[in-house]
């Protein structure tokens, strides 16, 4: 049984005359549980369906969708699955005290790393969740995988129970289901030939594993610095040595590059990014994958002329070296004047440095004295589905408090193509 949320104005939801708090229980005759059933299984031009009113009525609507009209229910998030793991180096762990429930939950959800590209390790599998996955063809599926080596994962994850990573995959691939697979790179764990291993195993599954990222451990101030570091520059640079090594390998017998290194992994090596083209289609740019290169592309997409505009970039001290590449390429682009306003992490500590990660404090820190920008560009990244930061300041106080217009940004373009000129 799942609940409904909210039931837009134009929609079949509507005329059915269902409303936030039904209950829908059953599309022909195959109960739910959650969005994914709702949504595949309400896919089909006619189906039937059982819903509950709050009062406790039961309904059973004959539907029959018009083409081109959408349902326009929205149901309730489902309860997250929880990670069955103890990774040392597990961000959730690196919070600082204080912050809000939902910032403390380790989720492991196949379910969310098919809507949102949420990275999973699949540890938490039963046989029913693999029939689903296999029967919806929720593909691409985002993937942990750190070390093909089933020792090595099991204790990179603090988890004896951990299933063979490669026989899950081989299982999902023989379905018909499709992988983008991480390797987050713990020193003197999953590094030098394990690493080399670990992508000459995911190379060998062929189609099945659409690409492979490595990624440097990242901690906070608050991680278990006593059980796990950071790599140090010469294990970075033997990192990206193997992954370029696989990649001109895809790159000769698949046409495509499939192994990336993250940018901060080459930041770590002291090393210069790859050239656009190294990235193919930019797959993983969530991951901190070719972050900059797409900025960089993505800058000649922005629209107008913004001469005489003073902008602020706002973003963390890991963009210090790399974004001024993409600025003067924004200023070629537009004519406008672009600052780079690096901000320290005031929450995790400055060994954290992503921007993404910037809390709505950081940011009033930044700007609280830049009457002398016309607009300020904050990264998107770094506020929550509802508009919050991570120390729960909402959007709209950060706006208050500040002299200067802020937008949130992905690329650049879906900011600056809206400015008023």
């Amino acid at each position: 049984m799942i609940k409904v949320q909210a039931v837009h104005r134009s929609g079949l939801g509507r005329e059915l005359g269902l409303k936030p708090g039904f209950e829908l229980l059953s599309v022909n005759g195959r109960d739910l549980d959650d969005f994914l059933d709702w949504e595949f299984l309400t896919a089909d031009d006619r189906f039937v369906l059982v819903a509950r009113s709050p009062e406790g009525e039961l309904y059973e609507y004959d539907v029959e969708r018009p083409e081109g009209l959408a349902l326009g229910v929205e149901v309730e998030p489902p309860r997250v699955r929880r990670c069955a793991n103890r990774c040392d180096f597990c961000f959730v762990d690196g919070n600082p005290p204080g912050l809000r429930r939902g910032l403390y939950v380790r989720d492991d959800d196949y379910r969310l790393s098919f809507r949102y590209g949420n990275f999973a390790t699949l540890t938490n599998l039963k046989q029913r969740d693999v029939q689903r996955i296999v029967e919806y063809k929720l593909s691409p599926l985002y993937v942990s995988v750190h070390a093909t080596d089933p020792v090595v994962r099991r204790r990179l994850l603090r988890n004896p129970l951990a299933p063979d990573v490669l026989d899950q995959l081989r299982m999902l691939g023989a379905g018909g289901v499709q992988c983008h697979t991480q390797v987050v790179l713990q020193p003197g764990l999953n590094d030098g030939a394990t690493l080399l291993q670990t992508l000459q195993d995911l190379f060998d599954l062929g189609p099945i594993v659409l690409s492979v990222s490595v990624v440097p451990v990242g901690l906070t101030s608050f991680s278990k610095h006593n059980l796990v570091r950071e790599p140090n520059q010469e294990e970075c640079r033997q990192a990206v040595a193997a992954v370029e090594g696989y990649s001109d390998k895809a790159r000769t017998q698949r046409q495509h590059h499939w192994a990336y290194g993250s940018d901060d992994l080459y930041l770590g090596a002291g090393l210069d990014l790859p050239p656009a083209e190294r990235y193919d289609d930019f797959g993983q740019v969530e991951n901190g994958v070719g972050s900059v290169r797409f900025l960089q592309r993505s800058a000649n997409e922005i629209a107008g002329d913004l001469t005489g505009k003073r902008i602020g970039v706002v973003t963390g001290v890991a963009m210090r070296r790399l974004m001024p590449q993409v600025l003067a390429h924004v200023e070629l682009v537009t004519g406008g004047s672009f600052e780079l306003v690096v901000l320290e992490n005031g929450l995790f500590g400055s060994s954290v440095t992503s921007a993404g990660l910037l809390s709505g404090s950081d940011f009033m820190r930044g700007l609280r004295r830049r009457a002398d920008l016309d607009l300020a560009l904050i990264p998107a990244e770094s506020l929550g589905d509802t508009g919050v930061f991570l120390d729960d300041i909402k959007f709209e106080r950060l706006v208050e408090s500040v002299p200067t217009l802020v937008k949130p940004s992905f690329n650049f373009c879906d900011a600056l193509t809206a400015v008023d000129r």
